[in-house]
Parts: structure tokens; sequence; C-alpha cells
């Protein structure tokens, strides 16, 4: 991808103190420390308040703005189609776990080798402040017109049961801790969930910044939080431990990681113990036309699958 000399993001229209500006402040700065270019990075989008991300950065990026609750089926595709890509996901609570939740629940079976920034303000924003799927029951957001009757998404919980390999929760507002933990997610070999608390000011007058505050805490002040799993019989303590964690929520809120396995192969490991040509033979590496004439780029995958 060719870059242009100039780049010129568009406006940025996010309302004064959306916790949005903290979440793509911390990631530009990931992705420049980390030394990722246009040309290996991809940047995909659902839609509402956070969907327009990748127009926003002001740094030249690969971006795909996609379809309500399908960012991780696009981002999917996308590594599955060049495994050397580095893709990040970023969508609400609402896009990923209200009509995206079949998606994000079933790629935690897949374990494909990408990142998920979930922007969690517990209200729908782009259509004017809705209770999403985590806003707690009992709850009045500045425009119910009663409180929440539903029960809410944990999103940890829902992701470590699902089979992602790296879960954590960061805060919108911290921006040099989200910073950091987007650099370890984006790190780490398998799919990855970062919870970002996100206050709305226009939306969430419960969740302010004032509440996250004089709430969250870091989990790695505890010396005795560990998360990772080093060897296969430790999976199931170190999965409950993160799964109880999870459920702390009010006077204290963790932040930091819970759970973290390298032990699981990824997807597209297991594409390649399956059809070993799909590491050099994968889509992005495949020319669509040979002499005039449309090429079938899975035909050595098929002649290996052939009895």
């Amino acid at each position: 991808m060719a870059v242009p000399k100039v780049w010129v993001p568009e406006w940025n229209d996010w309302c004064p103190g959306c916790g949005n500006f903290g979440i793509i402040n911390a990631e530009q700065q990931a992705i420049s420390e980390l030394g990722l270019t246009p040309e290996d990075t991809v940047i995909v989008s659902g839609i509402g308040c956070s969907g327009k991300t990748p127009h926003f950065f002001r740094l030249p990026i690969s971006g795909v703005h996609t379809l309500h609750g399908r960012a991780l089926t696009f981002a999917i595709g996308i590594k599955l189609s060049n495994p050397e890509l580095t893709v990040i996901v970023n969508g609400g609570d609402g896009d990923q776990l209200g009509i995206g939740a079949g998606h994000f629940v079933n790629a935690g079976r897949r374990n494909v080798d990408i990142t998920v920034i979930l922007h969690d303000n517990g209200v729908y924003g782009l259509t004017k402040g809705q209770a999403s799927p985590t806003l707690r029951r009992g709850e009045k957001t500045k425009s119910l017109p009663r409180p929440n009757i539903n029960d809410n998404v944990n999103p940890i919980a829902l992701a470590i049961s699902s089979g992602y390999t790296f879960v954590a929760r960061s805060y919108a507002y911290d921006v040099k801790h989200l910073k950091e933990t987007i650099k370890a997610a984006v790190k780490h070999r398998g799919l990855s969930l970062i919870d970002v608390l996100q206050p709305c000011p226009t939306y969430n007058d419960i969740h302010t910044k004032e509440y996250f505050d004089k709430r969250v805490y870091k989990l790695d002040t505890d010396p005795s939080w560990d998360p990772v799993v080093k060897k296969p019989e430790e999976e199931g303590d170190k999965m409950a431990k993160a799964l109880v964690k999870s459920l702390e929520w009010g006077e204290r809120i963790p932040i930091g990681i819970f759970y973290k396995n390298e032990l699981v192969p990824t997807y597209e490991e297991r594409l390649v113990s399956s059809a070993p040509s799909y590491k050099e033979r994968n889509p992005s590496k495949v020319k669509i036309e040979v002499d005039g004439k449309l090429t079938t780029i899975i035909d050595d995958i098929l002649k290996e699958k052939e009895v």
C-alpha cells in the first residue's frame, strides 16, 4: 500500500470528553512503539461511536469500516487471507456483545491471532443512549425512561469461557496503562480481548470519570497475581481465578491482564497442520490471474485432501 505524503484523517466528531479519545491515543502510541506500518497493520471496526476509529487515526494506517456486529468476521477473513498482518478490531459493547455476540463467542473457538478492543460504555451512544449488553440490571442512565430490566453480559467471563487466550481490562482515561495493555495483546500469539472501561459523558451519567477514578485498581499491584498459564495443568486453576476476579465490581474494579495462555495453538497453526501448503499458498500469496485465466487459489489445499 502506498502511503500518501500528506495523511489527512477525517475530522473527529466524538463528543468532548468521550473515552474514545483515550482509546485511539493509546492505540496510536502502541502501534507506533511496536513499529507497525500501514503495509502490515489493519484496523477493523463495526458500527457505533467506535466505528469510525480507522477514519480518525492521526497515523497513516490501513482501515476497514464494516457492518454492525460483523467486525470480527471481516477481521478473521483478513487475517486468514494474510496471516502476516497485524489485525486489530475496534468495536463497541453493543456492536460486539449485542448483534455480534455469536461471532464474539465463536471467535474464541478458533483462537485466530488478532486483537479485539472492546469500547465498553454501557450504552448505545450513537443512537441516543439505550442500554447496551454491559449495563447492569437496575441501573438507569440519562436517556432511559426507567431502570434497565436486563442482566448484563460480563465481557471478561464470556471471553475466557469462549476460548480467548489473552483477556484483559483497561481504562480509557489511563492512556499509559491502556497503551501497554494493547502492546501486550498484539504481541500475544492468539486471540486477545481488551475490555476498555469507557465513560460516555453524554449518555451514561452513572459510570463517569469520577466513578471510575475512585474504584479502578491495577491487578499487578498484587505480587501474588499471576494470570499466565505456563503448563497445561495450570489452565483450569488460572481460568477459575480469572473468572472469580471478573465478578469484582462495585467499590473496587480491577484492570490489567486476567488470563494469558499461549499453549493453545492458533487457528493459523491448525490450518498449517491440516493443509501444509497454506503457509506458502495462503490467498495473499496466490496470483488471481495467470496468462489471462483466473486461478483457483485452493487447488493445492484440495489436492492435499484427496483420498
